[in-house]
């Protein structure tokens, strides 16, 4: 069963039982109200003839039963013969001695017999009214009974019916006006209801429609239209295209991820084919069978052993790389940046060449400020920039450091030649080298190990650079708190 059926249907069945709840009370409030005014009417008629009757002046009271038996006086005609004027021409008056029999009056004469049973008899002598519902030849009458009393004795009864057929005619016209009436409603809100369910769903159908054309095209461009309210399904079309933005950004991120994948695993194959090859060929020298003499062996193992640290020196980047990836090995503590930094600088120097004064490292304006950070990986990360700028850079060389919202930022700086803005793009890339750096010993793998592993302390490392005027490394990292 569909959400849209379901909804029609709850709306409809509460309406429904609102509508027969409703029109059940409205049955039962003008059911008791007409027969309430019923009663009154009848009650008022009893008792102008129980006080006429009791004013009655032939005797003390409504004579006995016999040939000789005077009339009472109330109301009556000329003759002292009670008339039953007063009442309406659709009420029955009866008049009863105190026993419940019959009265010998003229207006007793008349074929319908009205009911009284015992309980209502004795209420009677009790001096109580009692009035009921009875069914004389198939029809429903109010029969309303009251004691005539004199002298503080009941000398006689009333008997005051009305016929209920009009009220219950009314009634069932109007029950069936109810019924036929809450029927119609119920149909027209059914009807409406699924309108209205459809209009209000149409969005979820399209996210549907944009869920089922994802799926067969694999496009993660389409998005929900919608143009409504920012009702909740507004929020959700919303929240639906928010996480097909996501979507499509992971799926990019992942596809980018492949690319540098394929490409990170061809690159690793090309350089180690390098030193493999040479290796090989170096071992296939030394398998002749004619000897080689002992000078050209010095330099086939010279070459080997230069291709094997140079082997030993890739794997271990890419053991660094692979480790900073998986964020292992990080030995986060507090480290103070100034020490370090100045234990860098000194120990840059020793890889700095011969000779060549320009190049020197300077360490000033080091602030005072403790990371957290892991003392090695960020000791490499230092030499690296350090490196890279000994290599390519033509002046002094300048470290310093600065706190900036919570941020500890260390500088280094170089009078290179600058990064043009192609190679900038790709600087953090792994195996990537600019034109001026395949002049230079090296993978490729220095910065792009130097991000990973300030990637890893939840830290950030950027460069600025222009070409001829030198360039610019980042590193900021969270500062921790001072001691209180």
């Amino acid at each position: 069963m569909s959400i849209r059926l379901r909804l029609t249907l709850l709306y409809s069945v509460i309406l429904a039982l609102t509508l027969v709840l409703f029109s059940a009370t409205l049955y039962a409030i003008q059911s008791q109200s007409t027969l309430n005014d019923h009663k009154r009417d009848l009650a008022a008629t009893a008792d102008r003839m129980a006080r006429g009757l009791a004013m009655a002046r032939f005797g003390q009271g409504i004579p006995e039963r016999g040939p000789d038996a005077g009339a009472p006086d109330a109301p009556a005609d000329a003759s002292g013969q009670p008339t039953g004027q007063g009442f309406r021409l659709r009420d029955t008056v009866r008049y009863l001695y105190a026993d419940g029999t019959v009265a010998e009056f003229p207006i007793n004469d008349q074929e319908m017999t009205l009911p009284l049973d015992s309980a209502g008899l004795q209420a009677l002598q009790q001096g109580q009214a009692w009035s009921e519902i009875a069914r004389v030849e198939g029809v429903r009458w109010l029969v309303y009974n009251q004691p005539v009393i004199r002298g503080g004795q009941v000398i006689g009864i009333v008997q005051v019916a009305r016929s209920l057929a009009d009220r219950d005619r009314s009634l069932e016209a109007l029950a069936g006006t109810l019924a036929i009436g809450s029927l119609v409603t119920i149909l027209a809100a059914f009807g409406i209801g699924w309108v209205l369910a459809g209009f209000t769903l149409r969005p979820i159908h399209r996210i549907t429609q944009t869920a089922q054309d994802i799926g067969a095209e694999r496009d993660l461009s389409k998005r929900v239209e919608y143009v409504g309210p920012n009702d909740e399904v507004g929020q959700l079309a919303a929240t639906f295209n928010t996480m097909l933005v996501r979507l499509e950004e992971a799926y990019q991120e992942v596809a980018h991820s492949l690319e540098m994948q394929r490409g990170f695993v061809a690159d690793v194959s090309h350089e180690l084919r390098t030193p493999l090859t040479t290796i090989r060929g170096n071992l296939g020298l030394l398998s002749r069978d004619r000897p080689v003499s002992a000078e050209e062996r010095s330099d086939i193992m010279n070459d080997m052993v230069d291709e094997s640290d140079r082997l030993i020196r890739l794997v271990n980047n890419l053991l660094t790389l692979a480790r900073a990836d998986a964020g292992r090995h990080m030995q986060r503590e507090p480290v103070e940046v100034k020490p370090l930094i100045e234990d860098v600088c000194a120990q840059a120097c020793l890889l700095a060449p011969k000779g060549t004064p320009e190049r020197a490292i300077v360490c000033d304006n080091l602030s005072e400020a403790t990371v957290n950070a892991d003392r090695d990986a960020l000791r490499q990360v230092l030499l690296i920039l350090l490196d890279n700028a000994i290599k390519h850079a033509a002046g002094p060389i300048s470290v310093t450091s600065d706190v900036r919202d919570c941020q500890v930022t260390i500088t280094v700086r170089d009078a290179g030649p600058g990064i043009n803005a192609e190679t900038k793009a790709h600087i953090f890339d792994r195996f990537y080298r600019g034109c001026a750096a395949r002049q230079s010993p090296g993978f490729g793998l220095g910065l792009p190990i130097a991000k990973a592993l300030v990637d890893a302390q939840d830290g950030t490392i950027t460069v600025e650079s222009q070409v001829g005027q030198g360039s610019e490394f980042r590193v900021s990292l969270p500062r921790l708190p001072l001691n209180p």
